[in-house]
């Protein structure tokens, strides 16, 4: 049960009524369907789709495997960029990214090429006897990793291809970092996320240790005594807060906090379900949190959002999602101050409305009031600053800094993933960033280890 919302109601239907209402939200492409789509690839010898693919996965290539009837080989071909690809192929925004680069993308045509179910096809239907990536001769060596998300699973796998071991730190029960806990649950359904952990570990020499907290219960120190590099890959801990009086009132809390409490509830008939629900925000968290409280059941979800559509972070495909969940989407107001009843209980929120002045925002000074069960907040996540670990490393903005190796400020310490300043907050940068990192990491003690021989 979520603290914070204990004194609402559950939906008040059954667990299996609820969980027909998050099923996959694209259906699967069937193996005739996968051939079709792949024949009307061009092949391009520029291939677009590969440029801006942040993974570089070899698109035209693994499509022709599928064409040809070569699973495996498109398989091989996707996970050898990207060992998360059958998750990517589930939550990358590709309708911004490969499909609206793909040359079939023309006024004539319109209809991209449908990439990311084709990757999601040949992952889905690899069938490997032993793991298709074998680990390069030992090199004694053992890399610590800190969080077992996308970012430091990908870094984890690159590294043990390369001969490293490596000891994983998570403070979580379970790996999969955002995969597990923070994507809408009618995009990564069942277990997959699980499933492709297992999968990645099956390349060997990878350990992982739960409930390990970074600044608590492990150090950073310690880390850098043991082993001959650090990996960090610890995400965005700390939501960020709207600034308001109230707004530790029961009924307003994080969206990623109800989400990652769904992601892992047995039965979804017990989760507290508001009636009337308010998401603030305009990103795909905002659109995933406001999409499934209306799938649970809430009559009435709006999402609030201080600028116009055309200037959320969430793509216009998912604003369409919310928009066929019955979501509103209410644009040009910030809140103002949290109303609450004679309880202390959240019963609504006051916006001010805002508008464009010489291109800045400002606010006009009319307010208007929206009722409300409970309030979401989707306003973005920060690094822990109260964290010790975040004094010792140099910053840009709220994350960490890197340079283009993905080094720290701190020497023998590396970081990717959320947590450091480049790109954009996606689960295949955040793959990329390890990917790179771990190339960067082998490189380096792979000099170092020659320097001191010489």
């Amino acid at each position: 049960m979520i603290e914070s919302l204990k004194h609402l109601q559950p939906a008040g239907v059954s667990n299996d009524t609820l969980a027909a209402r998050f099923t996959d939200l694209a259906p699967p492409l069937t193996a005739r369907q996968a051939v079709i789509e792949s024949e009307r690839c061009l092949y391009c010898y520029d291939a677009p789709c590969t440029r801006i693919c942040p993974s570089e996965i070899d698109v035209a290539s693994f499509i022709r495997n599928i064409a040809h009837d070569n699973i495996n080989g498109a398989a091989k071909v996707i996970l050898q960029s990207n060992i998360l690809g059958g998750s990517c192929s589930r939550v990358c925004p590709t309708e911004i990214l490969c499909e609206q680069a793909c040359v079939r993308n023309h006024d004539a045509e319109a209809q991209p090429v449908k990439i990311g179910l084709l990757q999601r096809h040949a992952i889905d239907h690899m069938h490997f006897v032993t793991h298709p990536f074998p680990r390069a001769a030992a090199t004694g060596r053992t890399i610590a990793i800190v969080g077992a998300g996308p970012a430091g699973l990908a870094c984890a796998h690159r590294l043990a291809m390369l001969g490293n071991n490596v000891e994983i730190f998570e403070s979580q029960a379970k790996p999969g970092g955002l995969n597990e806990y923070g994507i809408a649950k009618y995009k990564l359904t069942d277990a997959y996320a699980q499933r492709e952990v297992e999968f990645l570990l099956e390349i060997g020499g990878i350990q992982i240790n739960y409930g390990q907290i970074l600044g608590e219960n492990l150090q950073l120190q310690d880390l850098q005594n043991k082993y001959a590099a650090v990996f960090l890959g610890i995400g965005l801990g700390a939501s960020r807060a709207l600034g308001l009086t109230g707004e530790d009132a029961p009924g307003l809390l994080p969206a990623v906090d109800y989400i990652a409490e769904l992601r892992q509830a047995q039965d979804l008939s017990d989760l507290p379900v508001p009636r009337r629900a308010l998401v603030i925000g305009a990103g795909n968290t905002a659109i995933d949190m406001a999409v499934q409280i209306a799938r649970l059941g809430a009559e009435d979800v709006t999402i609030v959002y201080r600028r116009g559509t055309e200037a959320m972070s969430a793509t216009g495909h998912e604003q369409d999602i919310a928009k066929a969940n019955q979501v509103r989407i209410k644009t040009w107001a910030q809140p103002h101050s949290v109303l609450l009843d004679d309880a202390g209980k959240v019963r609504g929120m006051r916006f001010e409305k805002t508008r464009l002045d010489s291109g800045k925002l400002v606010a006009t000074g009319e307010t208007f009031e929206l009722p409300a069960d409970a309030i979401f907040k989707a306003i973005g996540q920060s690094l822990d600053l109260s964290n010790p670990v975040a004094a010792q490393l140099q910053k840009q903005a709220d994350k960490i800094h890197v340079d283009a190796q993905f080094r720290t400020s701190l020497l023998g310490v590396y970081a990717g993933g959320d947590c450091v300043a480049p790109d954009q907050d996606l689960t295949v940068q955040a793959v990329q960033h390890g990917k790179l990192a771990a190339a960067a990491i082998h490189s380096d003690l792979t000099l170092k280890a020659e320097a001191s021989h010489g």
